[in-house]
Order: structure tokens, then sequence, then C-alpha cells
């Protein structure tokens, strides 16, 4: 997937990610912009969330929304 289509999936999806983890702000999902372990870390930090909670609440999420892709 080239940078501008992950761009764009990266912004339709940050209000769906803002609707599951609403401590998450803006700010943060700009820090993140698309990035796995970028948003694991704001993820277990912002819900006080363990590692693998953070992990299983994240693949979950992706199961519902499969379009969805994370940059490398």
């Amino acid at each position: 997937m080239n940078e501008d289509r992950v761009e764009g999936n990266w912004k339709q999806f940050k209000g769906k990610i803002r609707e599951q983890w609403g401590k998450l702000t803006d700010d943060d999902l700009d820090v993140i912009a698309g990035r796995r372990d970028q948003f694991l870390g704001k993820l277990q930090e912002r819900q006080g969330l363990a590692k693998d909670e953070a992990e299983k609440q994240l693949k979950e999420w992706q199961t519902r929304y499969p379009d969805f892709r994370f940059r490398d």
C-alpha cells in the first residue's frame, strides 16, 4: 500500500479510533500517524492498559475494520 493510501486510510479511521478509545487525543493520533508500535504505546499510556490487553483490543478492533492498515 503506498503512503498516500495509508495516510488517507489513517485520516478516515481516526474518528472510529476515537470512538473506541476516547482518551486518545487528536495530538496523540497526529503523533501516532498510523504507526502500529506508536499506537500501542499511546493506547497503553492513555487507557492504562497492559501490553497484552492493548494488543487484544487492537486486534479485535482491526477485525471489525478489516480495511484499516497501519504503516510499516
